[in-house]
């Protein structure tokens, strides 16, 4: 048994992903001749067109908002060219929607290295990592979203693959085990979180750059949506824009969906030609997707009207998750950070509390306002 392979370690060799590019076909002239006579397919329609580059940004010079982070992003990663190694792991903090993969994909570009892409959720076991790992390049970039949610079992791995470029795992137990310690090449990690605090201390640490990234003022909502028309081929009035963006919540995720929305009305209102998307239209817009001058959603409207039954009593976060029937960390990480901003929610030990500015908005909406609030 001594000089046979281990059939655990053989097993899980066997299970690891094949380096890309492998198993491809070598190109040939024949088959650039057999190419040739395969029927030509047709060119793509703008919509496909439009999903297949998509909306974000590809580099810096088009990426809206966000001066500072761009700012320290960019002096780390021309610094590490210039010390020709791979830059400082990096982590990504704040809202959903507010552009951490698009900067990931952007540092990628920037860097011109291959970027791999995974999730927190989809890293169950170490063996998940390990085969990511030992395919990354030289200075390739790793994209792991959700980074809070990576297990603590796949999180000790990424310990010493982040700080000494290695991993080291056993196989077998007891008397036959062995321990192998694997070579990473240099590659930079990129993670992105919505919730910092669940970032284990230990784990912060080996992130050399850690961004927070804000929400966007009005004037980059409309700069973002005047540059998602154009790719939309779409015509945009500055009027129409402003209502856009100052109900966007302050994520360009939102304003897009808007757009996009917007866009679907003006081309059926629209016989020939490219839509175009007048104030009209983005007040009918927002009318029909129930989204009021304050960015305020039916959900946001069910939050508050709970709150204001007895507005000097507080409530916990699980009764306002059961009364309006969604999860608290829905609640929690999604609709409460718009309240807070505006102003309309305060957070206290004893539960949450509705504001008198919560209370005025909430009025407004009413039978006699409810006209002037939605446009």
């Amino acid at each position: 048994m001594s000089d046979r392979e281990d059939p655990d370690e053989q097993e899980d060799l066997d299970e690891q992903p094949a380096p890309p590019g492998e198993g491809r076909r070598p190109w040939t002239p024949e088959q650039a001749a057999s190419d040739s006579d395969r029927p030509t397919q047709p060119e793509p329609t703008p919509t496909e067109r439009e999903q297949e580059v998509g909306l974000r940004p590809v580099q810096f010079g088009d990426f809206v908002g966000q001066a500072d982070v761009l700012h320290l992003l960019d002096v780390t990663l021309k610094a590490a060219a210039a010390r020709r190694e791979a830059p400082d792991h990096i982590l990504l903090c704040g809202p959903p929607g507010l552009g951490k993969t698009t900067l990931a994909r952007i540092t990628s570009n920037e860097l011109g290295t291959q970027l791999h892409s995974t999730s927190g959720p989809s890293l169950e076991r170490p063996r998940d990592l390990v085969g990511i790992l030992t395919n990354l390049s030289s200075g390739d970039v790793l994209f792991i979203d959700e980074v809070h949610r990576v297990p603590a079992a796949v999180e000790e791995y990424l310990y010493t693959a982040m700080e000494d470029l290695a991993i080291d795992f056993t196989f077998n137990e007891g008397p036959s085990a062995r321990a192998i310690s694997l070579s990473l090449e240099p590659f930079t990690l990129i993670g992105a979180t919505t919730r910092e605090g669940m970032l284990t201390a230990p784990f912060q640490a080996r992130f050399g750059l850690k961004l927070r990234l804000q929400p966007y003022a009005d004037d980059e909502l409309v700069a973002i949506l005047m540059r998602s028309a154009g790719l939309l081929q779409v015509d945009l009035a500055a009027e129409a824009a402003a209502i856009l963006a100052e109900r966007s919540r302050g994520t360009p995720r939102v304003a897009n969906r808007h757009l996009k929305r917007a866009r679907d009305l003006a081309q059926v209102r629209t016989r020939s030609g490219r839509p175009q998307i007048d104030l009209e239209v983005a007040l009918e817009c927002m009318v029909s997707l129930g989204v009021d001058r304050h960015g305020l959603e039916a959900m946001d409207r069910q939050i508050l009207s709970l709150l204001a039954r007895e507005p000097e009593r507080p409530i916990g976060l699980k009764t306002i998750a059961a009364a309006v029937a969604e999860s608290e960390d829905t609640i929690e990480g999604v609709y409460e950070p718009h309240l807070l901003r505006k102003g309309f929610l305060s957070k206290t030990a004893r539960g949450r509390l509705i504001t008198q500015a919560g209370l005025e908005a909430l009025g407004e909406g009413g039978d006699q306002g409810a006209a002037s609030l939605f446009r």
